[in-house]
């Protein structure tokens, strides 16, 4: 039987599909935007307009890269705010014209630096959280591999949140949390597991409603199931009134952490 952390490890794998391409395997007629309109472009995060089976959809996702020179230039799937207000950017255009909001997650957090501290990462995150949640227009976010902190959270105040059965979506990542914890990274077995950050637990908790097989990952028999399913996610919300699809929004949030029985 595999660990929590054996699942972190298969999240992290090297040769995992990441977002593009999910967005090639998923979607047609990509067309990428760039740019936040403030600073620059982010190259950790790939968005555009797509069809899906036909009708337009915003995609957001967040990309590591498969080999050595792709992670340099997505800069491992760490977004810099810029980053951020350009998702928020294209999900405000998506509430515009009414198009669903579809974002794929992986990443093991927003960068953490001066630069990133002196350009708002902080407010840019905020920011998103509070936008995506009155956001007239569905949102489905799926995670792909990595979920880690704000950096995962910040395109992840969706109407409903899927995942892959090997995917995690953690407040910290283990090696942090056993650092901090215990003073000993080498612990990040054990955290793993306090954290409860599998999709197993993720759906249990009630933070993620699908999690899906990776029986095909990488191929089109997975990309298939996924795209079904968003076309029933997106013909359904799609058929709510406005105010509807916000207060289930609202509804789903003030479910977390309710105490059972």
């Amino acid at each position: 039987m595999s660990t929590a952390y054996d699942k972190v490890k298969l999240a992290r794998a090297k040769g995992r599909p990441t977002g593009t391409r999910y967005i090639r395997g998923i979607f047609t007629d990509f067309i990428e935007l760039h740019g936040d309109r403030c600073f620059a472009d982010d190259t950790a995060i790939v968005a555009g307009v797509a069809r899906l089976q036909g009708d337009p959809v915003t995609v957001i996702a967040i990309e590591k890269g498969m080999d050595l020179k792709e992670k340099v230039y997505r800069n491992f799937g760490a977004p810099n705010p810029e980053g951020y207000r350009k998702a928020l950017r294209l999900m405000k255009q998506a509430e515009k014209f009414r198009r669903p909001v579809i974002c794929f997650v992986d990443t093991a957090g927003a960068v953490c630096g001066i630069g990133a501290e002196e350009r708002g990462q902080g407010q840019a995150i905020a920011m998103n959280l509070m936008e995506m949640m009155t956001l007239k227009t569905p949102i489905l976010t799926i995670f792909i591999g990595e979920g880690g902190s704000g950096g995962a959270l910040a395109l992840s105040v969706a109407d409903e949140v899927w995942m892959l059965e090997n995917a995690f979506y953690s407040v910290i990542s283990p090696e942090s949390c056993a650092n901090i914890l215990w003073r000993d990274p080498k612990r990040a077995q054990e955290a793993s597991e306090d954290l409860k950050l599998t999709s197993d637990n993720m759906r249990r908790l009630g933070v993620v409603e699908h999690v899906f097989s990776e029986k095909g990952l990488g191929g089109g028999e997975l990309y298939g199931t996924l795209k079904n399913e968003m076309i029933n996610f997106v013909c359904g919300k799609m058929a709510l009134p406005v105010e509807t699809l916000l207060q289930q929004r609202y509804e789903r949030f003030r479910r977390f952490g309710a105490a059972e029985g």
